[in-house]
């Protein structure tokens, strides 16, 4: 995939985040319609964008413990080195956990499918969906299950070891983002058969998760222009640990610690080399956090990783 190649994959992104600024500033969908938007996604549609995924893949797919591992790990140790630089950072500050989770998430939370399915397909083939498959579980369900339970813990910070145990647990279990992803596994592995019906209304759902996010990035990023309080070097930062560190890290790992193939090492690469999803600063929004960075982030790595996963592609091809 040329340079221009990946201009065109990333065009439709940038082009739906600008457009959703411009519906903020002409107000075509009201004084709430940011926080609305927000909510229908992340309760109704990418629950069902997760359910979808987890229904839908073959299982024996999933058999790919070294590649899995490689990615697993360097996201995890690219979400851990930042928490623990906002930790550290946030030290006496409130919602100093959530907001370590979130900055964590913005670092290494790669956009394995909108992005990475069709950046992998042309430089990788079909073969490569099983490791998008992978890389979006671990992304969209795992991680996401992590950053969740911190967050939920930090809105209880304060009280009772048990209450909250009990609290934080209930809250996960009734979590579409925690249940919807094992739901599908478990229709899956049963092998339960969903009527055409109820499979169309789960597509239809699901395909409004990543263009409703993307505007709604857009429409905050207009609002918040003079209130967000996210510093430069913060935004700077999570940036170059999304684009250059997750994927130094996920590569070495995938050729050292667990002597990959040569094909799974550079899909590994190159899916942790995507620029940041729209998780972070959904969750930021719906917590009530402070969501400048994380859409900052994902504005500034989908902008910048014309140039570096240009690089990259050009090497593994």
């Amino acid at each position: 995939m040329t340079i221009f190649g990946v201009i065109s994959v990333l065009a439709p992104i940038f082009g739906l985040i600008v457009f959703g600024a411009i519906t903020a500033k002409q107000n075509w969908l009201g004084a709430d319609a940011t926080n609305v938007l927000n909510r229908f996604v992340i309760r109704l549609a990418l629950p069902a964008e997760l359910f979808k995924i987890t229904c839908d893949v073959p299982l024996a797919e999933l058999n790919h413990v070294g590649f899995a591992g490689a990615f697993g790990l360097g996201m995890v140790l690219t979400f851990g080195l930042n928490w623990l630089v906002c930790w550290r950072r946030d030290a006496g500050r409130p919602h100093r956990l959530s907001n370590a989770a979130i900055e964590g998430l913005s670092a290494g939370y790669a956009n394995t499918s909108f992005i990475g399915i069709p950046v992998c397909l042309d430089v990788f083939g079909a073969q490569s969906m099983a490791a998008i498959t992978i890389s979006t579980l671990l992304t969209a369900c795992s991680l996401f299950a992590i950053a969740i339970f911190m967050i939920e813990v930090d809105e209880r910070a304060g009280g009772r070891t048990g209450s909250v145990i009990i609290s934080v647990s209930r809250a996960l279990a009734l979590n579409p983002l925690i249940f919807m992803p094992f739901l599908g596994l478990v229709v899956n592995i049963t092998g339960v058969s969903i009527p055409s019906a109820g499979t169309t209304f789960v597509t239809l759902l699901a395909g409004a998760a990543s263009p409703c996010a993307l505007l709604t990035i857009g429409m905050f990023l207009v609002e918040s222009r003079k209130a967000s309080t996210a510093p430069l070097f913060g935004t700077l930062r999570l940036a170059g640990m999304k684009l250059l560190v997750q994927p130094a890290l996920t590569f070495l790992l995938a050729v050292t610690v667990f002597s990959e193939q040569p094909v799974w090492s550079r899909e590994a690469l190159v899916l942790s080399a995507l620029p940041t999803g729209t998780g972070p600063f959904m969750l930021a929004k719906l917590y009530g956090r402070e969501a400048g960075v994380a859409s900052q982030v994902t504005l500034l790595t989908t902008i910048a990783s014309v140039i570096t996963l240009s690089t990259i592609l050009v090497w593994v091809s």
